[in-house]
């Protein structure tokens, strides 16, 4: 063990999976497999979440980050917020209807915070699918890996339709196998 990770494991800090970032494009080509096959329908909206920080070099990695989704939205069409949830945490909302724009918006967003070294405090990435009813993956960073979320009445979650989409996708995604990692997120922006 390499003295910096000795240090990180002691201080409880974590780093990021290598090619965690580059995973996240794998969704684009998943969601023409989730049109064709399950009559699922791209959102125009996806999100970025990580943890609050203060710091001053955080409100320069913010700044930063409104200044790249200006030009990148200029260039795009797309429109975008930050947001704060009822947990404190933080959200990167894009709105485009072209999905590869929303995919590589979030690249841009989670790439720029692992550079100014915020990559520990990345959470997940959210894309949202609609059919009757709202059908979500989530992209876990510390993971490197996506899960479905399809939430039911009640703060409940239909396991059925979320076990048939990891069937469906598992060879197109690369997909949490522990169950247990599945975290449902209630009250997400999108």
């Amino acid at each position: 063990m390499a003295l910096k990770d000795a240090w990180d494991a002691l201080f409880g800090k974590t780093r990021l999976p290598k090619a965690t970032i580059d995973n996240l494009f794998a969704i684009s080509a998943a969601s023409v497999t989730m049109q064709s096959e399950m009559n699922l329908k791209a959102s125009s909206t996806a999100g970025l979440c990580f943890k609050p920080l203060e710091s001053s070099h955080y409100d320069a990695a913010r700044t930063e980050i409104e200044e790249l989704l200006q030009l990148s939205c200029k260039e795009t069409g797309s429109t975008y917020r930050i947001t704060t949830d009822e947990y404190r945490f933080t959200w990167v909302v894009l709105e485009d209807p072209d999905f590869e724009d929303l995919v590589t918006g979030l690249h841009l967003v989670s790439q720029t915070l692992i550079e100014r070294g915020f990559g520990t405090y990345l959470l997940c990435a959210i894309f949202r699918f609609e059919n009757a009813k709202p059908v979500y993956w989530v992209y876990n960073f510390k993971q490197g890996r996506y899960y479905p979320f399809v939430p039911a009445p009640d703060k409940t979650r239909d396991n059925a339709v979320e076990i048939r989409m990891r069937s469906l996708l598992e060879r197109e995604l690369p997909i949490e196998k522990d169950v247990g990692m599945w975290y449902p997120l209630w009250g997400i922006p999108l």
